[in-house]
């Protein structure tokens, strides 16, 4: 590691005025993706600001017709909660396939989001939800807030609050993982709700998660997995590694596709 100045704020407002006067600082939710990152010294921040023990950004409550989750509410939480098993179980499942038990325990749903690793779950879970992103300076609507892989909408000094995700009437969450990490070669998440049908992918896309417009369209027409199960995403765009070809994710995104659909009901 490089030399870094680390700070824990006792509050959000803290946290704000921290960012504001440190020269390059980097945020500390769960630490999943900087501390190895910092490790491998691939960042060098002047200051280290570690948010991941302020309860006020730790919570999921059920209010109306959404639930709304903290920043900095950990994976197994998510996945425990009665309200988010209540009104969106594929939310509670997507979080209850997220890495290992170590990782559940430690990494943060917002810490997920504002990262947006292509090959993460949650970023799949916000489009296809059309999931709001509560900030400290304002609200962003999904479709917004994801820009590229590992880019955000996120200005500097601003951080992640909470995400609201409104109920549907349909969702589910298929994932082909990788076998070690976890992480999603392909995941599609679909969704039938007042927005309509949405279809997320992630873990395909050179540009991290997208919609699949075909998909949403067959799916409005006739809600079955026989809908997609002859639409193919093009292999252009698509990732390409030592993992898997962009042929082979197109192809498991028409499975998990269909395989989302039946689970989904």
């Amino acid at each position: 590691m490089y030399q870094f100045n680390y700070v824990r704020p006792k509050s959000l407002a803290d946290a704000v005025t921290l960012l504001d006067q440190a020269d390059d600082p980097k945020l500390l939710a769960g630490g999943q993706t900087l501390i190895p990152t910092l490790k491998q010294r691939l960042a060098m921040p002047s200051d280290v600001i570690d948010i991941g023990s302020l309860k006020e950004l730790a919570f999921i409550r059920a209010e109306g017709n959404a639930v709304m989750i903290g920043a900095t509410t950990k994976h197994f939480d998510v996945a425990t909660s009665a309200d988010v098993r209540k009104h969106i179980p594929a939310l509670a499942a997507l979080a209850e396939g997220i890495g290992d038990p170590a990782v559940r325990h430690m990494g943060t749903i917002g810490g997920s989001i504002a990262n947006n690793d292509p090959a993460a779950d949650y970023p799949a879970a916000c489009l296809a939800l059309d999931a709001k992103i509560h900030t400290t300076k304002r609200l962003i609507e999904a479709d917004e807030f994801f820009k590229g892989m590992f880019e955000t909408a996120l200005e500097p000094g601003e951080i992640i609050r909470e995400v609201t995700f409104p109920h549907p009437d349909k969702a589910a969450y298929a994932k082909f993982p990788n076998p070690a990490s976890r992480y999603a070669m392909v995941g599609v998440f679909v969704s039938k709700g007042p927005w309509g049908v949405r279809v997320a992918v992630t873990g395909a896309g050179q540009n991290g998660v997208f919609r699949m417009k075909a998909m949403e369209d067959a799916l409005t027409k006739n809600w079955s997995p026989e809908a997609v199960a002859s639409i193919k995403a093009p292999a252009d765009g698509l990732l390409s590694d030592l993992h898997g070809s962009a042929e082979y994710r197109a192809h498991l995104i028409t499975v998990m596709a269909k395989r989302a659909v039946t689970a989904a009901g």
